[in-house]
């Protein structure tokens, strides 16, 4: 399989309330044919979010956006572009970065997240003046080494940095 060059094509999700941000990589492709974040059906980021906020999953993208500023949440992708093959993070390369100050100076971030080592590694090479970030197990549908009894409970550290 051949990489594509890929542009992020959806905005970030934040507010002024905004005390946790939540990064990415860059959108699947399946997230990227849905237009938000975490769509395929089998990643599991949805899930242990909700139950970390002891929410249903919300059906829809604007329930869903809705959940995240409600609870304080921000989310987005450590890339603006990169060439991939597939959803495969670990083939990126000729990695652009967004501009996370947009959302660090335009909320209260108390924490930073990442999903997986790839999200957490491209965090670290592009921003190592931010905050230090809280690196936690990718929801992919790929990563099968953890259960998902152990991704919750890294999942739950969250919620120590919301609705305070």
């Amino acid at each position: 399989m051949n990489s594509d060059k890929v542009k992020h094509e959806f905005s970030p999700v934040y507010d002024e309330n905004s005390r946790v941000l939540i990064l990415g990589t860059i959108p699947s492709p399946k997230s990227r044919e849905l237009g938000f974040y975490y769509m395929h059906p089998q990643n599991r980021f949805w899930k242990m979010l909700c139950a970390v906020l002891n929410e249903s999953v919300p059906d829809s993208i604007a329930e869903r956006r809705a959940l995240c500023l409600r609870r304080g949440i921000a989310l987005w992708d450590v890339l603006e572009s990169c060439e991939i093959r597939g959803a495969e993070d670990s083939s990126i390369s000729n990695a652009v970065p967004n501009d996370l100050r947009r959302i660090i100076g335009g909320s209260p971030i108390k924490r930073i997240f990442t999903t997986g080592k790839k999200a957490h590694a491209l965090y670290k090479r592009f921003f190592p003046d931010l905050a230090e970030d809280i690196c936690l197990p990718s929801t992919s549908p790929a990563n099968r080494t953890i259960t998902e009894a152990e991704m919750l409970e890294q999942y739950r550290q969250i919620a120590e940095y919301i609705d305070k």
